[in-house]
């Protein structure tokens, strides 16, 4: 513990604690119709919190070179989870996507630990490649054909939240390790006319595009949720409406305790709350960078680095989502939005760099 970092380890402790507390105050309603149990979210969150914190101590007691040593197999395990969920009667539909492992009541999200076993090997991947990041052939080439290999997979759950993500975690690794930025041009040319093909594929993510340009074009349908959460955030003010206040989560906005759980922070402690809530992310990402900095091997510096922005990143996309800045996602906010695997996944994370900077 002296060597651990507590500042990033109190403000992840802070942030999960109270995202338990604002499920508890977004699902109660909701829970109690249901389940007729108001603490049925909570509890299972603080089970899956509880589980989170033992497994972020016993990742954080790791040393994080035995990822180095095994990336090859991590990412094997992660790649055979993908296929296996796709397929009928082992995989399971939970909101029109086939991307679970129901296990009972539970689900365990395969492509929230795909994201980890890619970023350790990228990691290492880039450790052993710095020579040949130049050429795209030898350096770029093979990289870039995995991770398209664990978008397309995602994709056809499909999940297009997790799987932008996932990409973005690779390609600032990338920038980090000096690919010239002609790549980055090409590849962002790239990525707009794939967006427009999984667009064309799927009409239905037009719709999203034009609700989220104009949701009042359908506000009964594909606009209703961001209308509905901009109610939210609008009446809070200042200091917000006070805790288990909140009018939106009375059936008004659908699953507030998942993706839209920031709309209902904002609704009861307005923007004070918010900018807590973001500032405290500002300190977990303010430290990450700094352990990752402050160390001297390579491997664990894009580790820390890829950890650290994959979880700011989807924090920011869900944000954005939440005040209607781009269209619906899917994307939860770590640490705070309901869900064992993503909870887990974002406090393993923590540990991952909590040990980076035990060994710094």
């Amino acid at each position: 513990m002296k060597k651990m970092d507590k500042i990033l380890l109190f403000t992840v402790v802070i942030l999960a604690i109270f995202g338990i507390i604002m499920i508890y105050s977004a699902s109660s309603v909701w829970a109690l119709y249901k389940f007729k149990d108001s603490f049925h979210y909570l509890k299972y969150q603080a089970v899956f919190f509880l589980i989170g914190c033992f497994l972020m101590f016993l990742v954080s007691r790791v040393n994080y070179q035995i990822y180095y040593k095994y990336a090859g197999k991590i990412l094997l395990i992660c790649l055979i989870l993908l296929v296996l969920v796709l397929i009928p009667g082992i995989g399971s539909i939970r909101n029109g996507s086939r991307s679970w492992f129901g296990i009972g009541p539970l689900g365990i999200q395969p492509s929230e630990a795909a994201k980890l076993g890619l970023i350790i090997f990228t990691s290492k991947y880039l450790t052993n490649s710095s020579n040949f990041l130049k050429s795209y052939k030898k350096g770029l080439f093979p990289i870039l054909g995995i991770t398209l290999l664990f978008f397309g997979l995602i994709m056809l759950q499909p999940d297009l939240g997790t799987g932008v993500i996932l990409v973005m975690a690779i390609i600032s690794l990338l920038f980090i390790a000096g690919v010239s930025m002609k790549f980055f041009v090409a590849g962002g040319i790239v990525g707009i006319i794939g967006i427009v093909v999984l667009i064309i594929i799927a009409p239905y993510r037009m719709d999203r595009i034009t609700s989220f340009i104009n949701p009042w074009s359908d506000e009964l349908g594909t606009g209703f949720q961001i209308i509905q959460s901009l109610y939210a955030i609008g009446p809070g003010g200042l200091l917000g409406t006070g805790f288990l206040n909140s009018i939106q989560k009375h059936f008004y906005l659908p699953e507030p305790q998942t993706d839209f759980i920031f709309s209902i922070i904002a609704e009861e402690f307005g923007v004070a709350g918010a900018f807590i809530v973001v500032g405290l992310f500002g300190i977990i990402l303010y430290r990450g960078i700094k352990i990752a900095l402050n160390c001297k091997d390579k491997f664990g510096k894009y580790l820390a680095f890829g950890m650290m922005f994959q979880m700011i990143f989807q924090a920011v996309m869900n944000l954005m989502v939440v005040i209607g800045l781009i269209p619906v996602t899917g994307v939860t906010l770590p640490f705070l939005s309901y869900g064992g695997s993503s909870l887990l996944v974002s406090m393993a994370s923590i540990g991952i760099i909590l040990n980076i900077s035990r060994n710094n």
